[in-house]
């Protein structure tokens, strides 16, 4: 679709995955003066996008993401939302720019962790023209802050989890698989994996419903950005489903990193944090 803007004018693109961040991203934007065009991915996004101009690409359909670039003077994109699967070698379009590159992608997206395939994905997308920016970049103020956030405060048993889920979460990103994990006495239970933290909290709640996991401690969950992360893509974020998953899990809390994280929905959260009677905060790794 032809936008009508002028050759002159420079845009936002918001490439949308699911879950909430993209809208929150694409509202962000527009409040700032950015007139966002969205680029829903296919079998991924999941929000109602009939207030913003958008269109629909495949995952790994560069040459379409490259068309809609020129066409409507993107000049920046930004990466948000999640993406369960990655695409097969077969739906990869490349435009010719990245043409050459296509046995490397086919080698990172067999092999690669989570981390290493959106470092491929901004290369690709960079090499036309166009410069990836990070979410805390369109929306600073979804940035966590230090310190606790709602009325709940966590206590000396609750600390002493926060820094063993911290250490835990370090060694996991360190490797490229996830972000988060759960400790519950001091002791760490959970690693987030390809399922995700939502997922990762469902298993922690029938554990313990099978009483593999302490009835009478609770345990906290901690998020924290990869040791090696590109901060342009993939912040760990939380927002009213994790609190009510950590909830149904039996936690105690929630920590996740300060300024290098994002919390979604923040009046919400906190509203649902406090009436579950978790506390909800910001980290510096190290300094738990």
């Amino acid at each position: 679709m032809a936008s009508g803007r002028p050759e002159s004018a420079k845009r936002l693109a918001i490439i949308a995955g699911s879950g909430l961040l993209p809208v929150h991203l694409a509202r962000a934007a527009r409040l700032h003066g950015e007139d966002p065009f969205v680029l829903t991915l296919a079998n991924e996004a999941d929000q109602d996008w009939s207030d913003f101009e958008h269109q629909h690409v495949g995952v790994g359909d560069y040459a379409a993401l490259s068309a809609a670039f020129a066409r409507e003077g993107i000049d920046r994109a930004v990466l948000s939302g999640a993406v369960q699967r990655r695409p097969e070698w077969r739906e990869i379009r490349p435009t010719l720019r990245t043409l050459l590159q296509i046995p490397a992608v086919v080698r990172t997206l067999l092999n690669g962790g989570d981390d290493t395939v959106l470092k491929m994905v901004i290369r690709l997308i960079e090499a036309n023209g166009v410069r990836i920016v990070g979410a805390h970049e369109i929306a600073p103020e979804l940035l966590a802050t230090e310190g606790v956030i709602g009325k709940i405060l966590p206590n000396a048993e609750d600390l002493r989890d926060i820094a063993a889920a911290s250490a835990a979460a370090l060694a996991l990103g360190a490797l490229d698989v996830g972000q988060g994990a759960v400790a519950v006495g001091g002791r760490v239970v959970a690693l987030e994996g390809a399922e995700g933290t939502d997922q990762m909290l469902e298993r922690v709640a029938d554990l313990r419903r099978q009483g593999r996991i302490s009835q009478s401690r609770k345990g906290v969950l901690v998020k924290l950005c990869k040791p090696r992360q590109d901060t342009r893509a993939d912040l760990p974020s939380i927002g009213v489903d994790t609190v009510h998953w950590a909830a149904a899990a039996g936690l105690a809390g929630i920590a996740t990193e300060t300024g290098r994280s994002l919390v979604l929905d923040r009046d919400r959260l906190i509203e649902a944090a406090d009436r579950a009677g978790l506390f909800v905060s910001g980290i510096v790794p190290g300094k738990e």
